[in-house]
């Protein structure tokens, strides 16, 4: 445990997959501690949070979920179980959860879904497989307490920051911003296009940037990585990339249809494991939605699947 400016407290658990790790924090609240995350649910998460917070001076009194990605929710429910801390998550995220990891037809839903969008048979079932490793370290909580942006926790304000997740949510107090995978010091938080999620995530992700700008906080503590001193700085960064990455998509594209697998050969290469592949077709595809929202690219939705064209 780390010991960060304003109180606040860092835990740094491992991942099995890149990049290897994430960070859960714990922020002074007016009634006691406020855990932000919990790390993905392996066999000794538990037993890991317990050491972690084995000497914590005063208590843990509330336990909140960012947004529903495994290695931010796999835990919730042993650290509540753990220190009888209630949960709480934003309600739109919560939503989204319980359809993707309570249910067991997801993974039918991502075939087809990837199937559409031009992935072949063979590669389809290994995204799938690849995707499918970490539900079993997946224990959330059910039935939390439900957020909404402008909510209060403990003093802290919860913020909106879809594109990530559509659900995804910040906490900001005194200039601190909890920026969760919103924004990250050297990487670019994914922003993919996924069955039944909003309909333009990249567009929500740049809005949510711009909301940063203004909201101009001193200081951002992400899920991955270290502080940002700059968020807005940052921020303004992460706007430029998306613009480069906008114009390369829109630079695939001609008059030959062409599938969101297709498109993301040019834009993430060849060389990719197959997990990686999904995050790159479904980032590939908000790329494309964008630019058919902005008049630049054609979308064309038959039976056989959906291809872009350039405008």
């Amino acid at each position: 445990m780390d010991e960060l400016a304003g109180g606040i407290r860092r835990v740094t658990l491992p991942l099995p997959t890149r990049p290897g790790h994430v960070h859960s924090y714990l922020l002074p609240g007016e009634d006691g501690w406020i855990v932000v995350d919990t790390g993905l649910g392996l066999p000794d998460a538990r037993d890991r949070w317990a050491a972690e917070l084995h000497g914590l001076p005063g208590r843990v009194a509330r336990i909140v979920v960012t947004h529903f990605h495994p290695d931010h929710v796999g835990a919730a429910r042993d650290l509540a179980e753990l220190t009888g801390a209630p949960v709480a998550q934003g309600r739109l995220d919560y939503e989204q959860c319980a359809l993707v990891w309570g249910g067991d037809d997801w993974a039918d839903v991502l075939v087809d879904w990837f199937h559409r969008h031009g992935v072949p048979d063979e590669v389809t079932s290994e995204l799938v497989q690849q995707g499918s490793l970490y539900r079993p370290f997946i224990r959330y909580q059910p039935d939390p307490e439900l957020l909404e942006p402008g909510d209060l926790v403990d003093g802290w304000l919860t913020v909106a920051a879809p594109g990530h997740a559509d659900g995804q949510l910040m906490l900001h107090r005194d200039g601190t911003l909890v920026a969760a995978d919103h924004l990250l010091d050297r990487i670019s938080p994914t922003v993919g296009l996924w069955p039944r999620s909003r309909p333009d995530p990249l567009g929500d992700y740049l809005g949510a940037l711009e909301a940063t700008i203004a909201l101009a906080p001193s200081l951002a503590v992400a899920g991955h990585g270290e502080p940002i001193a700059d968020p807005a700085a940052r921020a303004r960064q992460l706007l430029e990339h998306h613009r480069e990455r906008l114009e390369a998509t829109a630079s695939a594209l001609g008059d030959e249809p062409r599938t969101g697998y297709d498109v993301s050969f040019p834009l993430f290469g060849s060389d990719l494991k197959a997990s990686a592949r999904r995050f790159a077709v479904a980032e590939t595809l908000s790329h494309l939605e964008r630019l058919v929202l902005e008049d630049v690219a054609r979308r064309h939705e038959t039976a056989d699947g959906v291809t872009y064209t350039s405008a």
